[in-house]
């Protein structure tokens, strides 16, 4: 996955280990051989996208995708994309909601925020590994701008 012939940089903010370990296996399956890193709790995760000053510029140069689980320890998903979104340097970033959190007021509220994408994890290992496969499949001919 590129952007603008640059590489693109994968940012997995999930806490669930079992699941971070699936995402990942499924995205390199579909083809998608893109660095991975990732967070286990939104505070780390938004130290990296905007740096400890929260100024965004640190990303300014960056091509980065962001998959982001909306149930973490320390913050809600969702203020981690209203603060990626309402910074001028990373409001443009794709931001992938990936939760098990399938309330409709929740995933208007996200897309409201600027999500670009709202998956609901299935329960369920099988129909969780196959929607993570699709979204592999999504990001081998994603372009980011």
């Amino acid at each position: 996955m590129k952007a603008v012939g640059k590489e693109v940089t994968i940012i997995m903010v999930e806490d669930d280990e079992g699941h971070a370990r699936l995402i990942e296996k499924n995205v390199r399956r579909a083809g998608v051989h893109n660095e991975i890193i990732p967070f286990t709790n939104g505070t780390d995760a938004l130290d990296y996208v905007l740096g400890k000053d929260r100024s965004g510029k640190v990303s300014e140069d960056r091509y980065l995708l962001i998959l982001l689980d909306l149930n973490l320890p320390d913050m809600s998903g969702t203020d981690i994309l209203d603060q990626i979104k309402s910074n001028s340097h990373t409001r443009r970033l794709p931001v992938v909601i990936l939760t098990t959190t399938d309330d409709e007021r929740e995933i208007q509220r996200c897309y409201d925020l600027g999500a670009n994408v709202y998956i609901t994890k299935p329960v369920d290992y099988d129909n969780f590994a196959n929607a993570i496969r699709q979204l592999g499949l999504f990001f081998s001919v994603m372009q980011i701008p």
